[in-house]
């Protein structure tokens, strides 16, 4: 089991656990960063989009999703990605995600996924923490 971090606050407190994923953050100086593993799928989604939602009551307007642990993402974790985006948006904060830097080449489940559904250009994706975090940091082309 992964413990899901209580990331609104940035201390890392566990808050709870799942089976076949886990989220766990931390602040990398303005961001929240949300590192999620194993599977997202209808099961554990809800935890993401919970942790999401805890980032943002709590006044957090940046947030990165590091995925690049995912190894199987359905199209409920689509949608958390996608409602996250929308979240994002609509309180004009930065939601940046991480995928491996070779991307679909080197079999990451959830590039592939987003590129097949044809929703991977609505996203700002970096290659790891330090580039997402880094203003001056260009996203991996689409």
């Amino acid at each position: 089991m992964t413990d899901v971090a209580d990331v609104a606050d940035g201390a890392g407190a566990g808050r709870g656990s799942t089976g076949g994923s886990g989220a766990v953050g931390g602040q990398e100086g303005e961001w929240a960063v949300l590192r999620v593993s194993g599977e997202l799928d209808l099961v554990t989604s809800p935890e993401l989009r919970q942790s999401v939602h805890d980032v943002v009551a709590a006044g957090g307007h940046s947030i990165v999703l590091d995925l690049s642990e995912v190894v199987f993402c359905d199209s409920s974790g689509v949608g958390v990605l996608i409602a996250a985006r929308r979240l994002m948006r609509s309180c004009r904060g930065r939601l940046r995600l991480i995928l491996p830097a070779r991307g679909a080449a080197d079999g990451s489940h959830v590039n592939r996924v987003l590129g097949a559904l044809g929703v991977r250009r609505l996203f700002d994706v970096y290659p790891d923490v330090d580039a997402a975090v880094d203003e001056e940091s260009r996203p991996l082309s689409a």
